[in-house]
């Protein structure tokens, strides 16, 4: 089935939105809301979720765990739409807590999501070089403790 291209833009304003919503504030609700009753989701890393509730409790808990907690921005790269077969393709930034020392600890996703209708989608893939995270994940420890973070 095919969607507009503005109903696939507001889907994911509103993803990202939420998204930004629960690394600010833990509440990880109206993010999952984004997703169909039945949803599937894989993140390379942590494996398959299927179904909202599975998958609220995966952020949820996920997010919640030092240093995951200190990832709080989530911003758009770039993005592209193919509204006839309801794919969206983006580069995600997965950005860390500023330390006031000038650095953004950050690195790139390329999340694949496919639109249901509905301002939701059913599928999210997360596609990204854990080695890259690590290092950027270590680089972002490094600072805290020398800027007197514990």
């Amino acid at each position: 089935m095919a969607y507009s291209r503005s109903e696939m833009e507001a889907a994911f304003r509103r993803f990202n939105e939420t998204a930004a919503h629960g690394g600010a504030t833990g509440d990880w609700v109206p993010w999952s809301e984004c997703f169909t009753e039945d949803a599937t989701y894989y993140e390379h890393h942590y494996g398959h979720f299927t179904g909202r509730a599975e998958i609220l409790a995966w952020i949820t808990a996920t997010m919640a765990e030092f240093p995951n907690n200190e990832m709080t921005e989530f911003p758009a790269e770039w993005t592209m739409i193919d509204e006839e077969r309801g794919w969206l393709l983006c580069a995600i930034w997965n950005r860390f807590t500023p330390l006031g020392d000038g650095e953004v600890y950050q690195e790139i996703n390329w999340t694949m999501l496919h639109y249901a209708g509905n301002g939701q989608w059913s599928y999210e893939e997360d596609i990204y070089n854990p080695n890259e995270f690590g290092v950027m994940v270590g680089r972002y420890l490094k600072a805290r403790r020398a800027a007197g973070i514990e």
